[in-house]
C-alpha cells in the first residue's frame, strides 16, 4: 500500500494563520495610512510634550521590569522548589492581575495607598508592577521546575551553600525562561493604559497621551503617537528576544 499523505499539519497551519494574519494585519495598515502623511508624522517627533510621554513609557516600564526581575525571581523560585501550606493560594494570587478589569485595578490601587501614588511617578510603576508582575513570576517558576533539582544537590554534596547553588546551577540554567519573563513584563508594563488613566494621569505617559490625544483631536492627531510606540516597542522587544536567544544559544 502507498503511504497516506497526512495534512493535518496543513490543516493547522492554514486554520492557525488567520490569528496571524489579523495581528499583522491593523499593524502594516496604520504604518502604511502613517507613511502616507509624513507631514503629521515629523510633526509629532518634534513635539516636546510627546517625546517626554515616550521617555516617561520607556523609564516607568523599565524600572517595573527590574523590580519585577528583583522580586518575582525568588519567589518563582520558592514556587517551584519548596511545598508548604498555603502555596495553591499564593499561585492563584500571583495570577489574580490577569483576570482582574485594569480600570478595576487602578480604583484597587487608589483606595490601598491613596495620595501616595496619586500623579506620580511611582504611581505609574505602582499600576504597571500589579499588571505585569506575574509574567515574571511565573516564567521563573517554570524555568526553575525544568531544572534538574539533582543538579543543586550535586552542587551543594561539592561544599556549595544553597544560595551558591542557586546562582551557579540554577540561575544560570532557567536564565532563558527567566528573561523572556522579563521581557513579557516590560512588554505588559509599556502597554498599561486602565490602570494609570486611574491612578497617575500625570506625569503622562505615550499610552495615556495616545488616549488623550483621540478624544481631544481625532484620528489623525493620535495615529503618529500611536505609531511612534508601536515601532519603539517593537524594536525594543525584538532586540531583547535576540539577546536572549543568543544568550541561551551560546
Amino acid at each position: 500500500m502507498g503511504t497516506r499523505r497526512d495534512y493535518t499539519l496543513y490543516f493547522f497551519a492554514a486554520v492557525g494563520s488567520f490569528l496571524v494574519v489579523y495581528i499583522a494585519l491593523p499593524l502594516v495598515v496604520i504604518l502604511l495610512k502613517q507613511a502616507s502623511d509624513l507631514g503629521m508624522l515629523v510633526k509629532t517627533l518634534h513635539d516636546t510634550y510627546v517625546l517626554e510621554a515616550l521617555r516617561n513609557s520607556l523609564i516607568t516600564a523599565t524600572a517595573t521590569a527590574l523590580i519585577a526581575l528583583f522580586f518575582g525571581v525568588p519567589l518563582g523560585y520558592v514556587l517551584a522548589r519548596k511545598d508548604f501550606p498555603g502555596k495553591s493560594i499564593v499561585q492563584a494570587l500571583v495570577d489574580v492581575p490577569i483576570v482582574i478589569p485594569h480600570s478595576v485595578v487602578g480604583i484597587m490601587l487608589l483606595v490601598t495607598f491613596s495620595s501616595a501614588i496619586l500623579d506620580s511617578y511611582t504611581g505609574i510603576i505602582a499600576a504597571m508592577l500589579f499588571v505585569s508582575a506575574p509574567f515574571t513570576i511565573n516564567a521563573a517558576r517554570d524555568g526553575f521546575l525544568a531544572v534538574d533539582e539533582g543538579l543543586e544537590h550535586v552542587a551543594r554534596t561539592l561544599g556549595a551553600s544553597r544560595l551558591r547553588a542557586f546562582f551557579s546551577v540554577a540561575l544560570p540554567m532557567a536564565f532563558p525562561a527567566i528573561a523572556s519573563g522579563v521581557i513579557m513584563t516590560w512588554a505588559r508594563a509599556i502597554s498599561e493604559v486602565g490602570a494609570i488613566l486611574i491612578v497617575a494621569y500625570y506625569p503622562k505617559t505615550a499610552q495615556v497621551l495616545v488616549m488623550e490625544y483621540f478624544n481631544n483631536y481625532g484620528l489623525r492627531a493620535s495615529r503618529p503617537i500611536s505609531v511612534v510606540l508601536i515601532v519603539m516597542s517593537l524594536t525594543v522587544f525584538v532586540i531583547l528576544r535576540w539577546l536572549v536567544g543568543r544568550k541561551a544559544n551560546a
